[in-house]
């Protein structure tokens, strides 16, 4: 057999998918979350592991790192539409931690917990390499969940705010650039919570999920969930400041920070263009950024068309 390094993550996700999706599995393990019916509405888990090798950029204080754990498992339930109910986070550190430290990262999930208007309610501490899984559980309170599967052929495509900010933070710390902003979204990212509920309330939402992944790559996830393609509109995209500024000091690509990187916590949706209207009625800011197609991920800039990969994040 393959190593885990030979097949990727992607594809050893497939695979373990194969193992569990039995017959009368309760969902169908391609969203951001998953759904369980339950008498008193649908409820929404998700669950996510960041590691201290992995997802500690220069200068990230344990306190970030734990807003970070918190917030990625938070956007997975925004991105479903599903309002934050609790938080818990298991820890596997190192037995030589600063205990000090160990409780900075507790008290920066918190933070976001506090943030999404909810509480840590409970976890698990356990001596290792330097990993924190959080389990998120939230309500769907009667709405319909946000999926990625349900885009159609002549939807628009669009995002709730600048992308890029997350890579040019890394960029600018690696070389001594002074970008708060950038820097802000790379450390303490926002899960858009209230936006994803307003979205789902709205019922206007054909398609959903959260860009931690990266736009290259989360364009392809939703298209091939949806059975569609895409054409997303390269002039349109909104950027955080700091990628023209990295751009034009360290003369790396626009579109290497804006749709090739990850750690963005926007989401990427798809609806119909005749509810342009109504979707603005509903308070939530976006970008139209392109159109839901019959097949084929492409990106148009300069008068061309190239097919988008899956990012690197």
């Amino acid at each position: 057999m393959p190593t885990f390094e030979e097949v990727g993550e992607r594809a050893l996700v497939g695979m373990i998918r194969g193992i569990v999706a039995r017959e009368g599995c309760p969902d169908n393990l391609d969203d951001d979350a998953a759904v369980i019916a339950m008498p008193s509405g649908d409820l929404v888990v998700c669950t996510d592991s960041l590691t201290f090798d992995r997802h500690m950029p220069e200068g990230m204080t344990y306190e970030q790192f734990g807003w970070m754990c918190g917030a990625a498992n938070v956007s997975d339930l925004a991105s479903m539409g599903a309002r934050p109910t609790g938080l818990l986070a298991s820890m596997n550190v190192p037995v030589s931690m600063d205990v000090a430290d160990i409780c900075e990262i507790v008290s920066g999930i918190d933070q976001c917990a506090e943030f999404a208007g909810t509480y840590v309610i409970g976890g698990d501490t356990k001596p290792g390499n330097g990993t924190v899984a959080v389990t998120a559980i939230g309500s769907m309170e009667g709405r319909r969940p946000m999926t990625r599967s349900g885009a159609r052929t002549g939807d628009v495509i669009a995002v709730t705010g600048p992308l890029g900010g997350p890579a040019a933070g890394f960029h600018a710390i690696r070389n001594g650039i002074e970008l708060k902003e950038s820097v802000d979204c790379l450390m303490e990212p926002i899960p858009r919570v209230e936006e994803g509920i307003a979205m789902a309330e709205s019922g206007l939402v054909t398609s959903c999920m959260d860009l931690s992944d990266g736009l290259s790559t989360c364009v392809n996830t939703l298209c091939r969930a949806s059975r569609v393609g895409a054409i997303i509109e390269w002039d349109l995209l909104p950027m955080e400041e700091g990628v023209r500024v990295i751009n034009k000091a360290l003369g790396i690509p626009e579109k290497d920070m804006v749709m090739d990187w990850g750690g963005e916590y926007e989401l990427l949706f798809t609806f119909d263009r005749r509810d342009i209207d109504a979707m603005t009625d509903t308070g939530v800011d976006f970008h139209i950024i392109g159109l839901v197609t019959d097949n084929d991920c492409l990106l148009h800039r300069d008068e061309k068309y190239e097919v988008i990969g899956d990012g690197r994040y």
